[in-house]
């Protein structure tokens, strides 16, 4: 079921509160990130991505639309605001990562990746920034031979961290590959993902892999990032 829906303060467009990011004030007036909207108090919401915020915060319309909505003119805006977003969205997907590894939804290493790819058991491919092509390639070819799709451009991931990353976020060594066996878990990985990679947007060299399979930060943002990387849910 969708949750109450939230307008954006920059761009007044109305959308889930999901797929928006929080921002609140605090005691000292300063303002900051709430990812997981737990904080108290009133909150502003923007849908915009980080290069949008930044544009909004040179023209003066962020703190504007700040003060209106937080009814005050006493704020001050962190000039790190977008980076601080941009890491509570990647610990939020590498911890939603997390919770599906200890629940047992995520497999590692090529060779069992592999397995469950030609099983028709795999939902989502991940890989570390530094993989390789090649390595990464053999996989999503056993996906689209697993499920029955070759010739499409199912794909997997390359997120835009290495391996030490990816590695921490699992609690394992030397991660470069990962594969998400539950649709479920897989839905709530990629909708994770999506909210941050989004935000931050394409950026430069951000993937070891070619263009046939480089990651989603290469997709349009006006879809889900991870739409052609995920098993559709039956």
């Amino acid at each position: 079921m969708t949750d109450a829906v939230r307008t954006c303060i920059l761009s007044r467009e109305e959308s889930p509160r999901e797929g928006l990011i929080r921002l609140v004030l605090s005691p000292e007036g300063e303002v900051l990130p709430d990812i997981r909207a737990k904080a108290p108090g009133r909150g502003a919401w923007i849908s915009v991505d980080k290069a949008g915020l930044t544009a909004s915060r040179d023209k003066g319309k962020l703190k504007g639309a700040l003060s209106r909505s937080f009814r005050t003119g006493e704020i001050r805006i962190p000039d790190d605001l977008e980076d601080r977003i941009a890491a509570q969205l990647q610990r939020a997907a590498l911890d939603r990562l997390g919770l599906e590894a200890k629940a047992g939804y995520v497999v590692i290493g090529a060779e069992r990746i592999e397995k469950a790819a030609r099983s028709g058991r795999l939902h989502l491919l991940l890989h570390a920034s530094d993989a390789r092509d090649d390595g990464s390639r053999k996989l999503a070819q056993a996906w689209r031979v697993g499920s029955d799709r070759e010739g499409s451009a199912l794909k997997g991931l390359t997120l835009p961290v290495s391996r030490t990353i990816l590695s921490l976020a699992l609690g394992r060594e030397n991660v470069v590959h990962a594969g998400l066996i539950d649709a479920r878990a897989a839905q709530r990985t990629s909708e994770a993902l999506d909210r941050w990679l989004h935000f931050i947007g394409p950026e430069p060299d951000p993937v070891s892999c070619d263009s046939e399979s480089q990651g989603a930060s290469a997709l349009p943002s006006a879809v889900p990032l991870t739409t052609n990387i995920i098993e559709e849910l039956e």
